[in-house]
């Protein structure tokens, strides 16, 4: 009896064991990360976001039934994450996924697409390739995430780029991001607020169609506007949180100083992109020579007593933009792309958040800068040029005909210097000891230093400017060059300043989380498709023939003995 109940002894700890496995599973979670960029381990950020979320979450995302692999990729990157999210929550988070169309007529399709498209989530069309041939169809690469019955739209997609943007590209850049994406909503729904920052106009800036793409690309997470210094009070400036001022060419007044200067006293940031040189490839494509000129902003003061100038000079980079010109007598001749010194591609200096993993920045006849030493106010270059650059003092005489200079690397070859500098601490005041200028007719304190607060200063206006197209007067995305159809960090800057300068404790770190994605090869598997299918055949057949055999003669030579 005793024999018999300990020969089930083993059998039943066993089943005990998995039981009491599969139990404890559901009260604890871990997960082992082999990876190399660590691709599934939350940052304790979003850790720290999802066990202080005092309420109920609901994620609904639309990106579900048949779609291309690349898509396909987005969706398991999707699905894994928000289970790590589901997970760490000290609240309930409840995930829905859902094709939204899915067997509706047309009629039924197109109501559900209206009503989507009121609450922001937009489909996009792609191409799925079959042997039945090439068919359209339509998906939702977009969530909807609710908290307290707040909903916002996320997009899964980055549109990083124009037209000639791979979707393999797109897609790894959008799971690079998609961690940023969820936190970043659920924290802008659970605080309940968006910060404001103002583009200023009134000063011949950017028109809104040259903005469009930074002001669109800003808007999912901020308030957004034009700020005209001239008429806008002290109530105003208060609920500001960040001020670009980017490409002014009219001279500040100092009443207009005056209020930028009590917007960085107050605690203020502000983002200064100027071009401290007034030239435009447009005036040079008539092939008449023009004088690139300083521009007189009037700001040279403001900028010394806050730790930096910005020097009159052009840059000349070999590592620049390719800009279209004609080959041929009086424009006739084919278009070809060259590089054009005087449009540098400026590379970012540090590991700093704001820059770190973003690509080359393109820029239109930027300047260099030199940084002053201020009082506890610390500098951090954060854009520089190349290795490889000359330095022309202005004015200078400008034309096309400039490329058909030779190039002499040893001519070019110096160190870097830098063209984007980040400062932060405490700043002393412009108009400390100064009159009140005329033009101000509110009661404005004006502390002698600043609250601790934060400044970028770039020697590049038209770095937050999208092109347009001529055809049809449609922005491209920030960053995208229309000419050679390439992405710079341009936008990734962008998204990376404003979430420095808006968040005590910015979630930027996010953004800047880099997957290696190791695709295969596309041309190897089509040319030996049919190899490895047949290996796959048939290999296994042959080790299960093999171990027969192999069995059959081994039990034949054992007992024969």
């Amino acid at each position: 009896m005793v024999g018999k109940m300990s020969r089930w002894i083993k059998p039943l700890m066993f089943i005990i064991a998995i039981v009491m496995l599969n139990v404890s599973s559901q009260y604890f979670y871990t997960r082992f990360d082999f990876t190399k960029e660590k691709r599934y381990t939350l940052t304790q950020r979003t850790k720290d976001i999802l066990r202080e979320a005092p309420k109920d979450i609901t994620i609904t995302v639309f990106l579900d039934g048949e779609m291309p692999s690349a898509f396909k990729r987005l969706k398991n990157a999707t699905h894994d994450l928000l289970a790590d999210y589901k997970s760490y929550a000290k609240t309930n988070i409840k995930l829905i996924y859902i094709d939204p169309i899915s067997g509706l007529g047309a009629e039924e399709q197109n109501k559900v697409l209206t009503d989507l498209d009121e609450i922001g989530i937009k489909p996009v069309a792609v191409n799925i390739r079959s042997d039945a041939g090439l068919t359209q169809k339509i998906i939702f690469p977009m969530a909807l995430v609710e908290i307290d019955g707040a909903p916002m739209a996320v997009n899964l997609l980055q549109k990083s780029g124009g037209p000639a943007t791979n979707y393999e590209e797109n897609i790894t850049n959008s799971i690079q991001n998609l961690e940023y994406t969820f936190s970043s909503a659920i924290r802008t729904l659970l605080t309940g607020q968006m910060a404001r920052i103002g583009f200023t106009e009134g000063k011949g800036e950017p028109s809104n169609l040259q903005l469009y793409d930074a002001i669109t690309s800003l808007s999912a997470r901020f308030n957004i506007g034009r700020v005209d210094l001239k008429i806008i009070n002290k109530e105003g400036l208060d609920s500001l949180k960040l001020l670009f001022i980017a490409d002014p060419k009219v001279p500040f007044t100092e009443a207009e100083k005056y209020k930028i200067n009590y917007f960085a006293m107050k605690g203020g940031r502000v983002v200064w992109a100027i071009d401290q040189v007034r030239i435009q490839l447009d005036d040079l494509q008539s092939g008449t020579p023009r004088l690139a000129t300083n521009s007189q902003l009037n700001i040279d003061d403001m900028l010394f007593e806050y730790g930096v100038r910005i020097n009159y000079n052009l840059i000349a980079d070999i590592n620049s933009a390719l800009i279209p010109i004609s080959s041929g007598p009086s424009g006739q001749g084919q278009i070809q792309l060259v590089p054009w010194l005087y449009y540098p591609v400026l590379m970012p200096d540090s590991l700093h958040n704001v820059v770190k993993n973003i690509d080359g920045i393109r820029t239109e006849f930027a300047s260099t800068l030199d940084t002053i030493a201020v009082p506890n106010v610390t500098k951090r270059v954060i854009l520089h040029t190349s290795p490889y650059y000359k330095v022309y003092d202005t004015p200078k005489m400008m034309s096309l005909q400039l490329l058909e200079e030779e190039t002499k690397q040893e001519e070019f070859s110096r160190p870097p210097k830098p063209t984007g500098v980040l400062l932060e601490g405490i700043f002393k005041s412009v108009f400390l000891n100064r009159p009140v200028p005329d033009g101000i007719t509110e009661q404005y304190e004006v502390p002698a230093k600043s609250k601790p607060t934060k400044m970028i200063v770039i020697g590049d206006g038209n770095i937050f400017t999208n092109q347009v197209s001529v055809s049809d007067n449609m922005p491209f995305p920030l960053g995208y060059d229309r000419y050679s159809q390439q992405n710079y960090g341009n936008k990734a800057l962008l998204l990376n300043i404003a979430d420095y300068f808006t968040d005590e404790n910015p979630l930027i770190a996010l953004r800047n989380k880099e997957i290696t994605v190791r695709l295969l090869d596309k041309m190897l598997l089509r040319t030996e498709k049919t190899k490895w299918q047949a290996i796959n055949a048939i290999f296994p057949l042959f080790l299960l023939i093999s171990f027969a055999i192999f069995q059959h003669y081994y039990r034949k030579h054992k007992y024969t003995k």
